[in-house]
């Protein structure tokens, strides 16, 4: 009796755990989401606004490329104070901060505001992009990190498939301040759900914290070999994804002729790849090494990017011969975003927010400045897109054969 007693205690404490586990992935997702959220839903009003603020294409598109910075920015100050003072608090004041300047950002009365808005609006926003991070690589050991990465990219990955399309009928219905509105309400979700749903792991905190330390650990952390190779290669591949998502209104709506809506189908398809090939990617962990699959994506990114590049200087295929190699090239980084983020992870437990913070610093930065270069190639059609995203197909594969050798032993990474 006491034996199945025991087993039934045991079998009601792995559904907990299994419980308990799921709902940490779901949350942090969400948090996560809010990235995606914030570009996506207002991305098939990115003509409507520049009409209704009297600016033109490329001062509208700078509203993205603010949102960018301000990632860019933002990450660095989060990381060494969550290190510090834990998780939660940084997190809430993080998600108060964007509501804030979601607010701003409805009530904008002209593209300038709104670019500074939206750059205020990262700065909060980017705080979920660190410390779910960091929270994982707290929680869990290194080689099931990519896994988790991959879970969280399943949930954060409905926001790209259902944002355009919501959005796009929000603006239909009610403009494109509404859009921004939403936005608040979901911030506002975020934070209920980590005050009454998310415990941190017990973990070293970090020393108090001083300006000569925090700029050695940054130091130490972009010195890093391995780190800068992993971090670039993958910030270069999700510096593509954000040269179509900086121009791809232009494109589809602009010169192919999409309706706002109809545009939300096809960013959802290249939304649904990415689910599904992280989803892959966490089965096929079971048998190949992390790094090896990063270089293989990577190369069958390169293709499908040159192929859109052929195409977009042809004429070939027109629409489709644009779309469906985007569709490659998206699906794709469900591969590159867990491999190349676990991987420069990999080394830095002790200071997983900062190492967090640098990695999406570094891979915002490039989504920054590709967002400037395609908006400055922008010419009513879709070659300064195909050639801005081919560019940093190329360069990922520079960075990670250069700064990464194949590990010899049988190890997700070489630390």
């Amino acid at each position: 009796m006491g034996a199945s007693a025991t087993k039934v205690w045991l079998r009601d404490l792995r559904r907990v755990a299994v419980s308990a586990h799921r709902r940490f992935i779901l949350i942090l997702g969400a948090i996560s989401a809010i990235g995606p959220l914030s570009i996506d839903m207002y991305l098939p009003s990115l003509p409507a606004i520049g009409h209704d603020l009297q600016a033109d294409a490329a001062s509208v598109q700078m509203t993205v490329t603010a949102y960018f910075v301000g990632l860019a920015i933002g990450q660095l100050a989060y990381g060494p104070i969550s290190d510090r003072y834990g998780r939660t608090q940084p997190l809430l004041f993080g998600l108060a901060l964007y509501a804030l300047a979601s607010i701003g950002c409805a009530l904008a009365p002209s593209v300038e505001a709104l670019i500074g808005m939206r750059f205020l609006q990262a700065l909060g926003g980017c705080a979920g992009m660190v410390i779910t991070r960091a929270m994982v690589r707290d929680r869990f050991p290194v080689d099931e990190v990519a896994k988790v990465l991959s879970a969280l990219v399943l949930v954060m990955g409905v926001a790209p498939i259902l944002a355009p399309t919501l959005g796009g009928k929000i603006y239909l219905w009610f403009g494109w301040h509404a859009i921004f509105v939403v936005l608040v309400g979901y911030a506002l979700l975020c934070i209920a759900a980590i005050v009454f749903g998310v415990e941190e792991a017990p973990r070293e905190r970090a020393p108090p914290l001083a300006v000569r330390s925090v700029a050695k650990d940054y130091l130490r952390i972009v010195s890093h070999r391995r780190f800068m190779g992993y971090a670039l290669a993958g910030g270069c591949a999700q510096a593509g994804m954000f040269a179509y998502i900086t121009a791809s209104p232009f494109v589809f709506i602009d010169y192919f002729g999409l309706a706002p809506d109809h545009y939300g189908f096809l960013f959802g398809a290249n939304a649904f790849g990415l689910i599904f090939a992280s989803q892959l990617n966490a089965r096929v962990l079971r048998h190949f090494r992390a790094e090896k699959l990063l270089r293989t994506t990577l190369m069958i990114y390169l293709c499908a990017a040159m192929l859109m590049l052929a195409c977009a200087s042809t004429g070939f295929g027109g629409f489709w011969g644009i779309a469906l190699p985007l569709v490659v090239c998206t699906s794709c980084l469900g591969f590159t975003f867990p491999n190349s983020q676990a991987g420069a992870m990999a080394p830095f437990g002790d200071r997983a927010g900062m190492a967090s913070a640098m990695l999406g610093t570094l891979q915002f930065v490039l989504a920054g400045l590709s967002s400037i270069v395609v908006a400055a190639l922008h010419s009513g059609n879709a070659l300064g897109m195909a050639a801005t995203i081919a560019f940093w197909a190329v360069l990922a594969q520079v960075m990670l054969r250069t700064l990464v050798k194949p590990p010899k032993a049988k190890t997700p990474f070489l630390e």
